[in-house]
């Protein structure tokens, strides 16, 4: 009788258990509008499997037990919602409702341009978040307000610089190959297609398509169905580096015969911003179709440029800056009744892209991507042959110099342009008739890349929890580098002779040395590059851990063909023709393994370890004049740690980051004028400076918060402090036209801290977001520890040994070369920002206005850039020079704008 009540009760329980693990739980996700917001991600905490919406909105998760949830339901353009529930035993259908996403109304603002050259983008989504519940729509608060309120002030966290972040379109990179470093302006003003980036990881978290680099990467599909169905048009006003900005953008989307088109275009132009002299007519263009064939295979086609035309402002010294205010740009003088300035860069560098999406089985694809990349990048500059220096701000002509009243250097503080034609007028001829070249010239640097890559992806799903990334790439780059005469100031021709060097000729095998207007002058010469790259990386995911790992291996081989031989002999058989070629083999591996604590708290770890090839201009020290490479140059080596405590609460988000960086064997290259005393001799001369095998190491920590004070008001809070420095003493060479290389021995400049960022910076801010679609927010930002730039050279014993002796020079003892030598640092300064915005609906149109200030205060105090003069590199000068109220040879300074606006309308239908 009791088996069979045991029986029995087997058998009515096994239904049971049957009906509780059968718990569906669903919903439908849509916008303020009612309409289903197709592809949303939804991430179930406490599983591995997280889902996207389908076309009309819906979602759903089986099989779960009894239990208390936590879901984050997010898409690019809207902010994020974390929503909590429980299941109970007797539930066989849970309905969640309808989940509702706001516009995310901050990224209609348009505001975070620092300017022309910097990249508006916002937050966004990746391809394959982390189904452990860290899946967000954007970056957390730390990125946010780093890159937005403080990057403003050009804060880079944890001192990266542009040369160590990664920009890829399609799979393609965008780094430029002579430095390595990000050219925004090949995509500047298309802030409409590039606003939500497909993939978007920081630091050295590892990323699907790419190894990555020490600053993050960024990857754009800019495949033509993935942008929303509409039509956008904008109006922007600014006192950045422009005044006006218009964008329209058109996107079709998916049509039932298969074809999807986007297309966008703007024009940002202005000549009155803040800074004199300063002005800009740029365009861009996109263009996005797609045919899908079938669900399984789509081709697409994508065309953007951003041909444009602007105008630089001078750094300058402190003298200068007092006798003429914040705003002065000794760069540009009037004509004929209007400002014109003589550096204008010129850039259009059109990119073509084809990429083939192909479905492989169930759970793979292969991505494929060709393109290819032509223009130029011209900048321009006065030269000068056998004739004074026409830069205002030459130290000869400076109050300090004694020739010149503070009132009579400002009455001649822009450049002269009807002095130049005048002079290259009364100097047509010589005494004897015949033609005579001209005195000055406004020359242009070109440089001009062919470069073609390939970029190949592919990736699957080897069980549910375990993806593998395969990425192949191949780029060949053709760059050819000249300068030619951009206009002869009223002369018949200009000289192709070195007035530095006896009038030797650039080009000792052309007879002819008279170049006209277009012509190529002084250097010409090409760099060859094939690099050729393959990464692999894999994402594991488990209940409480998720494991990701990525490698990578490169090998590139890059040569110079010089087409001008020098008409000094000592360098005649190494400019023209083809160089030894360079091979450079680099690897790395990347790690992250992420600990859920519970659905709301995470540990992380970061780690990397890889080495970086050098750069073209690393490798030849001055390839204008010969094939050399830089004495000590090789690859970097790159390892960096970091560890993190994440929370993502309802109302709580928050991350606290230590990280340890280091940088071994880096190359540094400089250019400048300089008086050096050697073995040999005094002697003044146009210098190239490489400080060879520099080590250095970045540590500090990040703490960055977001917490809702109310449904609608939210604080974010963000703290940066970082030590950013040298660890050791390089060694210093110097390449010039007379000596050749020269080697000065190590520079003493181990604890000198690397500049061109404030190493602590923290900000606080408010938002209130209002039920209604208008939103205000103001953040308070405090930047600490910025320094100057140094001069290697200046920092070794050349500078404080009697030349062809090892004895020191009479009063150079260890205290007055440690004040000679010193690093500036610059004082910390306080900024106050504001953002306000509004967002209408009538009907089927939505409409935006957004504003925002930066520096409120109008602090015009804080430097933002500048670099030592490395001009007097021995005792007796520098000693003068310090010792001088007023520096001949100052550091030469950016300050910070001011007080600066933007202004954005849009309509969207």
């Amino acid at each position: 009788m009791i088996k069979k009540l045991s029986l029995i009760s087997l058998f009515t329980l096994l239904p049971a258990s049957y009906y509780f693990a059968q718990t569906t739980v669903f919903a439908y996700v849509k916008d303020a509008e009612g309409k289903p917001l197709e592809r949303a991600e939804v991430d179930l905490a406490q599983s591995t499997d997280d889902v996207t919406v389908d076309k009309i909105g819906y979602f759903q998760f089986v099989d779960l037990k009894p239990g208390h949830y936590l879901i984050t339901v997010a898409k690019p353009n809207f902010e994020s919602k974390i929503l909590e529930f429980d299941v109970t035993a007797d539930e066989k259908r849970k309905d969640l409702g309808v989940i509702t996403l706001n516009y995310s109304l901050g990224t209609d603002a348009g505001v975070v341009v620092i300017d022309d050259s910097a990249n508006d983008t916002e937050d966004g989504g990746s391809a394959m978040q982390p189904t452990v519940g860290l899946l967000s729509s954007g970056r957390d608060a730390f990125q946010n307000v780093s890159a937005f309120e403080l990057g403003a002030y050009w804060f880079r966290p944890r001192g990266v610089d542009n040369r160590f972040e990664d920009v890829v379109f399609n799979g393609v990179s965008m780094s430029k190959n002579d430095d390595g470093r990000i050219d925004f302006s090949n995509w500047g003003g298309l802030n409409d297609v590039t606003r939500y980036p497909y993939e978007n990881v920081d630091n050295i978290t590892p990323s699907e398509y790419t190894f990555g680099n020490l600053g993050g990467v960024v990857y754009y599909n800019t495949r033509a169905s993935s942008y929303r169905k509409q039509t956008s048009l904008a109006y922007s006003f600014t006192n950045r580096s422009y005044l006006h900005r218009l964008m329209a953008t058109y996107s079709s989307g998916l049509s039932k015969s298969g074809w999807a088109f986007t297309f966008s275009a703007s024009r940002r132009w202005g000549d009155k911003a803040i800074i004199d002299g300063v002005y800009q007519d740029a365009y861009a263009y996109f263009g996005s179709i797609e045919k899908k064939f079938s669900d399984r295979h789509s081709i697409n086609l994508t065309a953007f440029g951003s041909p444009t035309y602007r105008a630089s402002n001078s750094p300058n010294t402190q003298e200068v800056y007092d006798i003429m205010g914040k705003d002065y740009n000794s760069y540009w003088g009037w004509q004929d009744g209007e400002k014109r300035n003589s550096r204008i860069r010129k850039v259009f560098e059109p990119m073509f892209m084809l990429t083939d999406y192909l479905k492989i089985g169930k759970s793979s694809n292969w991505t494929n991507t060709v393109s290819y990349q032509i223009g130029s990048d011209a900048r321009s500059r006065l030269d000068w042959f056998h004739a004074a220096d026409p830069n205002p701000t030459y130290y000869r002509k400076l109050p300090s110099y004694g020739l010149l009243t503070a009132d009579e250097f400002k009455a001649q503080s822009q450049i002269d342009w009807n002095y130049l034609y005048n002079t290259n007028r009364l100097n047509l001829t010589n005494m004897d008739g015949s033609e005579k070249g001209a005195s000055y010239t406004l020359v242009e640097d070109v440089n001009k890349d062919k470069t073609f890559n390939w970029a190949s992806h592919f990736d699957t799903r080897l069980k549910e929890n375990w993806k593998l990334n395969i990425n192949f790439n191949y780029q060949n780059l053709n760059s050819d580098n000249f300068r030619r005469i951009k206009d002869l100031l009223g002369a018949n021709y200009a000289n192709n002779l070195n007035p530095f060097n006896n009038d030797v000729r650039y080009n000792s095998d052309d007879e002819n040395y008279k170049v006209k207007e277009g012509d190529r002058t002084q250097y010409s010469y090409q760099l060859h590059k094939n690099h050729y790259t393959l990464n692999v990386s894999t994402e594991v995911d488990f209940n409480k851990w998720n494991i990701v790992a990525s490698i990578f291996s490169s090998y590139s081989e890059a040569y110079r063909n010089g087409d001008y031989r020098s008409g000094l002999a000592q360098f005649a058989n190494n400019s023209k023709g083809k160089s030894a070629v360079y091979n450079a083999l680099d690897a790395g591996i990347k790690g992250k393994i992420t600990y859920k604590i519970n659905g709301k708290n995470f540990i992380v770890y970061n780690g990397a370890f890889f080495s970086l090839a050098p750069t073209l201009n690393e490798i030849y020290i001055n390839p204008r004049v010969v094939d050399y490479v830089t004495p000590g140059v090789k690859n970097q080596i790159v390892n960096s740690n970091d560890l993190s405590y994440i929370m993502r609460g309802q109302i709580l988000k928050l991350r606290l980051s230590g990280y340890y960086t280091t940088i071994s064997n880096s190359t540094e290259i400089a250019r400048y004028y300089a008086a050096v005393n050697t073995n040999s001799g005094s002697y003044n001369t146009l210098i190239n400076e490489a400080m060879s095998g520099a080590d250095k190491r970045y540590i500090g920590a990040e703490l960055g918060f977001d917490v809702k004070v109310t449904p609608t008001l939210n604080a974010t809070g963000v703290a940066s402090v970082g030590e950013y420095k040298f660890t050791n003493t390089p060694q210093v060479y110097s390449f010039d036209d007379q000596n050749g290389f020269r080697s000065f021995g190590t520079a003493n400049v181990k604890d000198y801290k690397v500049a061109g960022t404030p190493q602590k910076a923290f900000s606080f801010g408010l938002k209130y977001n209002s039920p209604k679609y208008w939103w205000v927010g103001a953040s308070a930002n405090y930047l600490m520890d910025q320094y100057l730039d140094f001069s290697a050279l200046n920092k070794t014993a050349t500078l404080y040994t009697v030349p062809g002796t090892d004895l020191i020079y009479d009063g150079a003892t260890p205290d007055v070369i440690q004040q000679l030598t010193a690093q500036k640092k610059f004082d910390d300064q306080f900024m106050l920002n504001a953002n306000a915005g509004k967002s209408f609906q009538f009907g089927k149109y939505r409409m935006g206005i957004s504003v925002s200030v930066n520096n409120i205060l109008n602090n015009r105090n804080y430097v933002t850039g500048g670099f030592e003069q490395g001009r007097l590199a021995n005792f007796p000068d520098a000693l003068e020079e310090y010792n001088r109220g007023t520096p001949y040879f100052g550091p030469k300074l950016w300050y910070d704008r001011g007080r600066t606006f933007f202004t954005n309308v849009y309509l969207r239908f």
